[in-house]
């Protein structure tokens, strides 16, 4: 298999399970500390294009931040990714990336449609 990565928020429950579910099946990801690395604007605008989502689709419901900034108020998509750059904790995780494409793995099997 070529190189696989994951957006990994070492706290995150589904982000750990993620991780776990891939080592399961013997693979070894590059892992992608994003909270601590901030992606920046086009890196965010690529992994939305590979993952077929709008930013709106791949803020992280219910967050502290999200909720200061009034992003669930019906911000426009400019908005929320301008605050996804600045403000890692309003990404969905985890993501997990391949030569095949990129999914959001919630839940973890839907990485399999990539492998």
């Amino acid at each position: 298999m070529s190189k696989i990565t994951i957006w990994h928020h070492t706290s995150c429950g589904s982000s750990r399970g993620a991780l776990e579910y891939l080592k399961s099946k013997g693979l070894e990801p590059e892992i992608y500390l994003y909270i601590k690395e901030k992606p920046g604007r086009t890196e965010l605008e690529s992994i939305l294009k590979q993952l077929n989502m709008k930013p709106s689709e791949l803020l992280r419901p219910g967050e502290k931040k999200g909720e200061e900034l009034g992003l669930y108020e019906g911000a426009s998509e400019e908005a929320i990714l301008q605050a996804m750059s600045e403000h890692p904790i309003l990404i969905q995780r985890p993501i997990v990336i391949t030569e095949k494409g990129a999914v959001l793995a919630r839940p973890k099997n839907k990485i399999d449609a990539i492998l």
